[in-house]
């Protein structure tokens, strides 16, 4: 089955658009997942206290389409459906070269004050949300919400917006980070921009302790890859079966201990 891989809200239709998500939702309904985790590129699992994500949680992300689109990718490899919510900016060749099927993915890219709306219906059939918050919350809606991803399974990663409107998400599982970026490719006025390393640092309510990982995002071939450490420099050492250096002035040493 194929969806329609964009909607695009006007003013005046935005209702209309909530109703025809909830009659394809209606087609789609799927069962609650059985899996605890939902998994990522191999690069990221180390930082992750089991692994993965947490099916029925929130996490909060840096508003990196890199790391967006290697999360996305990790869901969407096992053949399940993934949703990106307010993000029109959102560079679609860009998700496939990570590795996210374009044919399970859903995209709404300006859903308004309407975006709360959109994400409860999308997750009873979608198990993996991006969305990037055009307002605040109210707490009331906020647990609703919350209730709702537990029961159906559906994890939410929550984009920070020009606004910083998520930078305090409350009740989320933790947090990723990207920062420390460093391009490759561009020499002194020529070249083209290949690959980016970064550092992600995730921090969890089972790991409160930052755990962080060096990796190219994206690598040369688009997808998130992993930094080998940089060898230790080692000094060498003298020998200890070196020959004794001779002493030039050994006779007058002699002579002056005689």
């Amino acid at each position: 089955m194929t969806l329609a891989s964009m909607i695009v809200p006007d003013a005046d239709t935005r209702a209309e658009d909530v109703l025809r998500l909830r009659r394809e939702i209606t087609r789609m309904q799927r069962r609650r997942s059985d899996l605890p985790l939902i998994p990522v590129p191999p690069p990221l699992e180390p930082i992750l206290p089991e692994g993965g994500l947490q099916v029925g949680t929130t996490y909060d992300l840096s508003p990196s389409p890199g790391l967006i689109g290697a999360l996305l990718a990790g869901a969407s490899r096992t053949g399940a459906w993934c949703a990106a919510v307010g993000m029109p900016t959102l560079g679609v060749e860009a998700l496939a070269g990570h590795g996210v099927d374009l044919d399970r993915l859903l995209l709404v890219p300006a859903p308004g004050p309407r975006w709360l709306s959109v994400v409860s219906a999308l997750s009873e059939v979608i198990p993996l949300i991006a969305i990037r918050p055009s307002s605040s919350v109210r707490d009331a809606e906020l647990s609703r919400l919350s209730a709702r991803l537990r029961d159906r399974g559906c994890t939410l990663l929550v984009v920070a917006g020009a606004s910083g409107a998520s930078a305090a998400w409350p009740q989320s599982e933790g947090s990723l980070r990207v920062h420390d970026p460093h391009w490759r490719g561009l020499g002194s006025g020529w070249g083209a921009l290949e690959e980016c390393e970064v550092t992600v640092t995730a921090r969890t309510r089972r790991s409160p302790a930052p755990q962080s990982v060096r990796v190219r995002l994206p690598g040369a071939h688009g997808m998130v890859e992993a930094v080998a450490p940089a060898a230790p420099r080692l000094v060498p050492l003298p020998s200890l079966h070196a020959a004794p250096r001779p002493l030039a002035d050994a006779p007058a040493l002699l002579a002056v201990a005689g």
